[in-house]
């Protein structure tokens, strides 16, 4: 199974999940253009933070650097993740960058690998998904592929997801809060789509924790993410708590890979 929230580890009995992805897997992640497609950076980074111990390997099509800028190891560092665990690959096209991320996936000593991909990139087909799927089964790490201004499409991954960023809630004093994060499930292999996760990276203890769960009813993709013509969401239930026994898609306690 794929979703793998657990209590934080301390003793408050209103302790929300975490949230991870399972690692042997492939997850893709669809954004926007502009603030959203960088929110899913982060969020994505975050991710990565909570896979396997070891370092990760951040593979970038340059036309996102075009787009939105380098990335910068100070706001890393700010953001909460270690820039000296990171490993930055720059690729001129879209085939360098999956085969950078393919050799990465084999590398049983990374901790997880993430592939950002700039349009459409047809490059990225079913048998290139399947390629990368086979590595991160046969390394257990987990590879998260980013796309940006892109419309879904077949391929071979775990899961799929909508991201975009969500307010944050102000800390004492009215502090910047932390940064959340608004995913829809799209896609899963277990057949468990329509559930949409408010999460919070906490930069100061480096955790990504369940805010709230909502089911949605009908249409998968919201109207705000300017991917393609979807319907938007035509309603959406009352939040479900997120400790609930047996919510669909929400599993038992799961131990974090060391």
């Amino acid at each position: 199974m794929t979703l793998m929230p657990r209590p934080l580890p301390h003793a408050d009995p209103d302790a929300r999940p975490q949230f991870t992805l399972a690692g042997e897997a492939v997850h893709e992640f669809y954004a926007g253009t502009g603030i959203r497609s960088m929110a899913m950076t982060g969020g994505v980074l975050a991710l990565m933070h909570l896979a396997k111990r070891g370092p990760k390997l951040w593979v970038r099509h340059a036309a996102l650097d075009r787009e939105h800028g380098a990335p910068y190891a100070a706001g890393l560092a700010e953001f909460g993740v270690d820039p000296a665990q990171v490993i930055l690959v720059r690729t001129p096209d879209v085939t360098g960058a999956l085969q950078a991320g393919l050799e990465g996936a084999r590398c049983h000593g990374l901790g997880a690998v993430m592939i950002e991909l700039w349009g459409e990139a047809k490059a990225y087909d079913l048998t290139a998904s399947r390629r990368l799927v086979l590595a991160a089964k046969a390394s257990g790490i987990g590879v998260f592929i980013t796309r940006m201004a892109a419309t879904p499409h077949a391929s071979a991954a775990e899961t799929r997801w909508l991201i975009h960023p969500a307010p944050s809630r102000a800390l004492a004093a009215r502090a910047p809060g932390h940064p959340l994060f608004d995913l829809t499930l799209l896609r899963t292999r277990h057949g468990r789509e329509g559930l949409r996760y408010l999460v919070e990276w906490d930069r100061d203890v480096r955790d990504l924790v369940i805010h709230s769960v909502v089911t949605i009813a009908d249409s998968l993709i919201d109207d705000r993410t300017g991917i393609d013509g979807t319907a938007p969401l035509s309603r959406a239930v009352a939040a479900l708590p997120v400790n609930r026994p047996g919510m669909p898609g929400i599993e038992p306690a799961a131990q974090r890979h060391s």
